[in-house]
């Protein structure tokens, strides 16, 4: 390990377990030292990064693609080697870094990425995998999905947290439990998350060997495509067909390499990987797709749509395509038949969420009035609650000079006060829930009835 290369703490657990909780803790302790925090969300409104106490000197960079995994991976390679970047060049100042993932993150691909990029094992190493843990819930979500098995799995430390909501008896049937999962890992009790900062940082609890034996195949990279080809193509124009298919729309990456071999092949992955994470190029029928690691987003309409490939050399080029061939009934055409690849590969990534698992993001300008929301969100929670596995919002309420921030998990929620609003800040609200089978205009209709009398008169 280098001298130079960094700590870092990777903090996961369930969706509302109160790791952003511990966080704040980490943020606020007297421990003298500069922190890099990284914050991944699911979903498009990013709560957490406005949770995270602000009176701190550390820089916080969001992430809002889903998970840390598949194409936010090469999110965080980028994020990373910014930040080192930054740091090599006294833009910043930092001695630690620490993720905290989404609820509904597989740790395995976070920890992967600091073992899979060179220059990233080289500049940082995995201090500790935290999992907190909500002593409450958790076997529900042991016993419904498979992400918070991942999460207990691969934890160095399990903390299990709001222990004064469960009974002892409660606590000794989970240890035993969690042990069944992993049995090496550490275990603390914690209420709010709190403990010593030194059981927390710098605890060299990260093993990898362990790892391999609780998966073999732990190294194994999950990527954001699950097929690849190379094409032998003289220069000219083709056309890339598809046909009706699962989704509205279907990404690809093409790129130049060097001959048609399993080795181009794989030398061409991890940039297709990082390509996955760029920003869309939106496609629609007849666009031109150019081979130039660019990722192009391939609209789709209800019927066979054709998208051009133009192609200035001759030469070997991979194509790399969100879904398999068959799902979409992908060809690449020539000027008289179907073209075959010289070689191909499927990539099948074994890490899939639950599709009925979704996020919505609510936005309001209107102040709220408070016993208006309350009342909408107690009869909420009470008819929808054991589907909603997380919410958190920032809320401007009528009269409150300080933004309001409501949380809860399932049917139990909480209202407080939280900092001033700044003067030149946006009074908004706003919230994100997640859970299973959320139906969208119906909680988007349930906040807007929590305006202001006068405004909800004008609708």
């Amino acid at each position: 390990m280098a001298k130079t290369a960094m700590p870092v703490t990777i903090i996961t657990g369930f969706l509302g377990s109160g790791k952003t909780t511990l966080l704040n803790r980490i943020l606020t302790e007297s421990h003298g030292e500069k922190i890099a925090v990284i914050v991944n969300e699911f979903g498009e409104i990013g709560i957490d990064n406005q949770l995270i106490v602000g009176e701190t000197d550390e820089e916080i960079f969001e992430m809002n693609n889903g998970c840390i995994c598949c194409t936010v991976r090469g999110d965080l390679i980028k994020t990373l080697s910014d930040l080192y970047a930054r740091k090599q060049e006294d833009s910043t100042e930092f001695e630690r870094v620490v993720i905290e993932t989404t609820g509904l993150a597989d740790p395995a691909p976070v920890i992967q990425t600091f073992f899979a990029d060179p220059k990233i094992q080289k500049r940082y190493y995995p201090d500790a995998v935290i999992t907190v843990v909500d002593s409450k819930h958790i076997e529900q979500h042991l016993d419904d999905g498979q992400e918070a098995v991942e999460q207990i799995a691969f934890a160095d430390l399990v903390l299990l947290n709001k222990t004064d909501l469960v009974s002892s008896e409660h606590l000794s049937d989970l240890e035993e439990r969690i042990r069944k999962i992993n049995a090496t890992t550490r275990m603390k009790r914690t209420q709010n998350s709190e403990l010593p900062i030194d059981e927390i940082l710098d605890i060299r609890a990260f093993d990898l060997s362990q790892k391999l034996e609780l998966d073999p195949l732990f190294m194994e990279p999950e990527y954001p495509y699950e097929w690849a080809g190379i094409y032998s193509l003289p220069s000219g124009e083709y056309k890339l067909v598809l046909q009706e298919g699962p989704d509205p729309s279907m990404n690809a990456v093409m790129v130049p390499v060097e001959v048609a071999s399993p080795g181009a092949l794989e030398t061409a992955q991890d940039p297709a990987m990082l390509a996955f994470s760029d920003e869309e190029n939106g496609l629609g029928t007849g666009g031109t797709l150019i081979p130039d690691g660019r990722l192009y987003r391939l609209d789709l309409e209800p019927r066979e749509e054709w998208f051009e490939v133009k192609i200035e050399r001759p030469g070997s080029y991979a194509l790399f395509t969100e879904h398999r061939p068959e799902e979409f009934g992908t060809e690449l055409w020539g000027p008289d038949c179907s073209l075959a690849p010289v070689l191909q590969r499927e990539y099948k990534p074994d890490h899939e969420h639950d599709q009925s698992v979704t996020s919505v993001g609510l936005r309001e300008e209107v102040p709220l009035e408070r016993m208006r929301f309350q009342y909408w969100l107690q009869n909420l929670l009470n008819t929808k609650g054991q589907d909603i596995f997380r919410f958190k919002g920032v809320l401007n309420v009528q009269g409150m000079d300080q933004r309001v921030v409501a949380q809860g998990v399932h049917m139990i929620s909480s209202m407080a006060k939280d900092r001033t609003w700044e003067d030149d800040e946006p009074r908004i609200s706003e919230m994100v829930f997640i859970g299973r089978n959320l139906d969208a205009e119906e909680l988007r209709s349930g906040l807007s009835g929590c305006r202001i009398r006068s405004e909800v008169k004008q609708l």
